[in-house]
């Protein structure tokens, strides 16, 4: 009996930690294996609105300045043919040839302002921004730079991926010359400036070699928790912003505006050994002096910006890009604030004044300080011009759809390649602002309590006639190119009536072309992504959380739990008292969980003197259950892994997790 109810318990902590935390192999296939989307035989052809709305963009702008073509390929030293990484399963997870189509002339698929975004960004290999001062472009969304100090390399930001990362540090090592690492520098809590880390050193070299890790205050805490609590959503919402099943192709994924595309390699991070946490600290790092300056809560919620004096470099980590940035990213994020992230980079020009170089963490570099104070001037008016405006409509009265639609960057500033909404636009940053003063509601008593999506849908069906009559009106509406209103009935009519074939593809036709003609790279993944998911009736597979190994090893076990409080069911634990111990010995740590009230509170500390159970295992037990890579096998023989008490409390507790969704719907109910 004992045997039994040991064997129970063991099954229900299986299926809920691990398949509440991971998705298998065979749920979740690698980018490269997922049906390709996107060619001629699986999209729509573009429409004459489409063609003749590119041309107007092309007419508009200067496209043909020769200016930031010069300064992307400036310094290179060296390049390779294209960039292919593969991983240790021989999976490729980076692969520059993948975008060798964009060239030359836009097709009329894609907005030519962003075809010559993207055609920048393909610039790829080893540049020199100035002596001493290396970047590698290419291998990743961002950039991973290098600074020569007195006896080895200062890293900056290394990438995204452990594998992209030592490809990209063993393509420099081979033109700069062999040196030791002394110093890693992570600017922000975003995972593609520091999940390669360890592609550069793992942490036991580190500690023995006494390499430093700089990174800003906060820097840990929002970098692992941030995709724990909302992940399983966020990372669904990040397969459209990114375009993750889509072919790369003129009628596909051509990039993200703010460089090609996150890696699919495995994620990694280091505790840091120094900590930046204001305005003027000063390091020297390998005897180059660090002059710092303290961003948090721009771009991210943990950054800093830094100034070599002897070089008269300036880092702007990604406070500035050649691109107007995200004030509340599409893959879901907390609103950035608009005002201080403008009030930072105005900061950053009275502090720096003499800087000859601004290095980007993605794009490429400034040179010059007249090209520099016009950079930062552009990117910090640019997000006062947001904040400011958007607050002034909202004080006319408008709400965040009338303000996203009639708010305009000025010519001033929008002529300017590196102001254009390439990642982040106006119409959705000027939203962002208004949620972060107002919150979602509009202040309008018809939208304060509405229906779920699905009612509204089939009554928004019925009154206009039915669905042949909203089909005959949208088809109307697709003729004119009025796809904005289309895609909104259509909408509806998916929604009432998600198994009428003529309704999803007119809607997948009607993204098509919203995404041929989006500037922004998200938005064209978003609206394509949506189209593909229409016609194959399916999502993209989650993110196999077994690549987060890296990641995962730095996660408290406070940010596990409160991961496990939001999988609670309520219905599942009505009336339920539970308190149970969970005894870490590797680490010397207790955890205390108490369920009550269909709430799940939990505190470090002593253990609680009368639980109903104690759960005694390891925290290398504890990530090998959460990544699949311990089973029911190794939980009955494993030493690591032992019940005392109650073990149907245990069951009991753990049977209420909720699996989440991962692949759940979007464009359909």
């Amino acid at each position: 009996m004992k045997r039994f109810w040991c064997f129970c318990c063991l099954m229900v902590l299986l299926a809920a930690l691990v398949a509440s935390c991971s998705q298998s192999k065979k749920e979740s296939p690698a980018p490269a294996e997922r049906v390709a989307v996107g060619d001629d035989n699986d999209t729509s052809t573009p429409s004459v609105h489409t063609i003749e709305r590119n041309r107007e963009v092309a007419q508009a702008l200067a496209l043909d300045d020769p200016r930031d073509f010069d300064d992307a390929q400036r310094g290179r030293i060296a390049q390779e043919k294209s960039v292919r990484v593969v991983n240790e399963e021989g999976r490729v997870i980076w692969d520059t040839a993948s975008y060798e189509f964009i060239e030359g002339e836009a097709p009329d698929s894609v907005n030519p302002s962003l075809w010559r975004q993207e055609k920048l960004n393909n610039e790829h290999g080893l540049f020199e921004v100035m002596k001493g001062i290396y970047q590698v472009r290419g291998y990743d969304l961002a950039n991973m730079s290098l600074i020569e100090g007195e006896t080895g390399w200062i890293v900056v930001d290394p990438l995204g991926s452990r594998e992209t990362a030592a490809a990209a540090m063993e393509f420099a090592l081979k033109h700069l010359g062999e040196r030791p690492v002394r110093a890693i520098l992570f600017t922000h809590s975003h995972i593609d400036h520091f999940g390669g880390v360890e592609g550069i050193v793992d942490a036991k070299a580190a500690k023995e070699q006494g390499i430093e890790i700089v990174a800003p205050r906060g820097l840990m805490v929002e970098a692992t928790s941030e995709n724990i609590l909302a992940g399983a959503a966020m990372g669904r919402r990040a397969s459209f912003m990114f375009g993750f099943g889509l072919e790369r192709s003129p009628r596909g994924h051509v990039g993200s505006g703010l460089g090609k595309a996150p890696t699919s390699g495995s994620w990694s991070i280091m505790s840091p050994t120094t900590t930046i946490d204001h305005t003027g600290q000063e390091l020297v790092l390998d005897g180059v002096e660090f002059v710092f300056q303290y961003t948090p809560e721009s771009e991210a919620p943990a950054e800093f910006v830094f100034y070599l004096p002897k070089k008269k470099a300036l880092f702007g980590a990604e406070v500035v890009s050649r691109n107007m940035h995200n004030v509340l990213t599409l893959r879901g994020a907390k609103a950035r604030d608009a005002l201080k992230w403008s009030g930072y980079i105005d900061e950053t020009m009275q502090l720096f004044p003499n800087a000859d170089v601004l290095v980007n963490s993605h794009h490429w570099p400034v040179w010059g300080k007249e090209s520099i104070h016009r950079f930062l001037e552009g990117q910090r008016d640019t997000y006062k011009f947001l904040h400011d405006q958007s607050l002034r409509l909202a004080n006319q009265g408008l709400t965040p759809t009338e303000i996203g639609d009639a708010l305009k960057l000025p010519e001033s500033l929008s002529n300017t390649f590196a102001n254009r909404g390439y990642y982040g636009t106006t119409s959705h940053n000027s939203r962002a602002v208004y949620q972060y003063y107002f919150g979602f509601y509009d202040g309008n008593p018809a939208n304060l309590n509405p229906l779920p999506p699905v009612e509204e849908a089939e009554r928004y069906v019925d009154a206009m006639g039915g669905g042949e009559r909203i089909l005959v009106i949208g088809n109307k509406a697709y003729a004119e190119g009025d796809y904005r209103w289309t895609a909104r009935l259509l909408g509806h009519l998916v929604f009432a009536e998600p198994g009428n074939a003529a309704a999803r593809e007119l809607l997948a036709k009607t993204y098509d072309q919203l995404g041929y003609q989006a500037e922004s790279g998200p938005w064209r993944d978003i609206y394509l992504t949506g189209a593909f998911e229409l016609r194959h009736q399916r999502p993209n597979a989650p993110v196999e959380l077994s690549r987060a190994r890296g990641l995962l090893k730095a996660i408290p076990i406070s940010g596990f739990l409160d991961a496990m409080a939001v999988r609670i069911d309520p219905e599942k634990v009505e009336g339920k008292n539970l308190v149970l111990n969970f005894v870490f010995t590797d680490i010397g740590e207790t955890h205390v969980v108490e369920l009550g009230n269909s709430v799940l509170n939990h505190r470090q500390g002593e253990p609680a003197p009368d639980p109903d159970a104690t759960v005694r295992l390891t925290r290398g037990f504890w990530l090998d259950l959460i990544t699949g890579n311990a089973g029911l096998r190794e939980m009955v023989f494993s030493d690591d892994f032992a019940i005392e008490g109650s073990r149907l409390a245990v069951v009991s507790f753990l049977g209420s997790l909720e699996k989440p969704a991962g692949a759940f719907n979007i464009v359909t109910p």
